[in-house]
């Protein structure tokens, strides 16, 4: 299950929005809404991956939020 509360935090914390983020995945901002709205569960390892570019994460950070056994 994916955290999306510190998925979130890093978009914020990365000074970027939804849309930033839509944008550099050529999607539109709706399509991120919905994917990250229901928990994640239709999150692709491609999205995973543009993701962790995007926002830069580390490895731990993406473990954190990708991998997560417990969502805040």
């Amino acid at each position: 299950m994916v955290n999306i509360n510190k998925l979130k935090g890093k978009i914020v914390e990365r000074g970027m929005t939804i849309k930033d983020v839509a944008d550099r995945m050529g999607v539109n901002k709706s399509t991120v809404y919905r994917k990250i709205s229901d928990d994640g569960r239709t999150l692709t390892v491609k999205d995973a991956n543009m993701l962790f570019e995007i926002l830069e994460l580390t490895t731990e950070e993406a473990t954190a939020i990708f991998f997560s056994q417990h969502v805040a």
